[in-house]
């Protein structure tokens, strides 16, 4: 059963007011109100990331997703073990890039901090989220201001928490202390519609084995999952050993590329990922695969998703990584096994 979307939190006290039964004597003090009124329950609320239930006090920043490179030069990544929730785009030379949401855990430490993409646009905005980013190119920058994306970048100079460490090399030794940036941010007027349209884990009605999940982006990288206990594990995560990701879900959508209107500095094709409109999808959890489709009317619309009888299909709420994998004609692949 899907939780609700935007639950603002009310406290309704029922009040049993007594009327007057006196007739004619308008002076006559109305009765107090009952002591066996009983108020209702706060509204339940939930983390957009994650979809479950916030049972402390709520957020007082909005989500920010880190863009963190992909690439063994990437190695150690740090912060991934804390974050809500990861979305990986291709880009140029069929590498990969991490967009990585936190939420309700702010880590001291994240890196390597890389540039953006327009694709993020549509990756971010349904959670309004703020990016953290190296930079981007001026077109890229150009595209991100037009979609009202608000994004800290060590380039422009516009964010604190953004320092270089010695002991790697650049352009893979820019790091983020993000509780130093989160302070400054604003605090947030209300929760974020939810970035999947989360349900009960134990709803989830997988149709195949899936216990092995194989992510490839072209010829360059391929991004491989193996389940431990009940968590998907990257096997070749750029993270250090224990400090990867643990997704309690994996959702691939298989979209589209275009090319994003200019190259790199080496010269190499930029890929846009389309995330709007629809396409084939597939969910994995718990060692199951349940085949979909997904559909996204807006950069600002989350992603839904109907199952292979077209009825809506929820994401079982919790940590979840979204591959945003290129279809088959446009050099992506997706294999699992049990």
């Amino acid at each position: 059963m899907s939780h609700p979307r935007l639950l603002a939190p009310a406290l309704v006290v029922a009040l049993a007011l007594g009327v007057s039964a006196c007739g004619k004597d308008e002076k006559q003090a109305a009765p107090e109100p009952s002591s066996s009124a009983t108020p209702t329950a706060p509204a339940k609320q939930y983390w957009p990331l994650t979809g479950q239930e916030i049972t402390g006090a709520l957020p007082t920043h909005p989500p920010v997703a880190v863009k963190i490179d992909n690439t063994e030069s990437s190695q150690p990544q740090i912060g991934l073990n804390k974050a809500d929730l990861i979305t990986e785009e291709l880009v140029e030379g069929g590498m990969t890039r991490l967009a990585v949401f936190f939420d309700t855990t702010i880590p001291r430490l994240v890196g390597p901090v890389r540039s953006m993409r327009a694709s993020d646009i549509g990756l971010v905005k349904p959670v309004k989220g703020v990016v953290v980013t190296s930079g981007a190119a001026p077109a890229t920058i150009s595209r991100l201001k037009q979609a009202k994306v608000n994004f800290k970048s060590n380039d422009a100079g516009n964010a604190k928490g953004f320092y270089r460490a010695g002991d790697r090399t650049a352009p893979y030794n820019l790091m983020m202390r993000l509780p130093d940036l989160v302070r400054t941010l604003a605090k947030p007027t209300a929760l974020s519609q939810p970035y999947l349209p989360w349900s009960n884990p134990a709803s989830f009605a997988g149709t195949a084995p899936a216990t092995s999940v194989s992510a490839q982006f072209g010829g360059s990288h391929t991004t491989r999952w193996a389940l431990r206990g009940q968590k998907y594990v990257n096997t070749n995560s750029n993270a250090a050993a224990g400090t990867g990701f643990k997704a309690d879900t994996i959702v691939v959508v298989r979209v589209t590329t275009k090319d994003a209107g200019y190259r790199d500095p080496a010269g190499n094709y930029v890929p846009e990922s389309v995330t709007t409109g629809g396409g084939n999808a597939a969910v994995f959890h718990g060692g199951k695969a349940l085949v979909a489709t997904w559909a996204k009317k807006s950069p600002t619309a989350p992603f839904t998703f109907t199952d292979a009888k077209g009825a809506k299909l929820g994401i079982p709420a919790g940590h979840t990584f979204v591959e945003v994998l290129p279809r088959n004609d446009k050099g992506g692949r997706l294999t699992y096994s049990g």
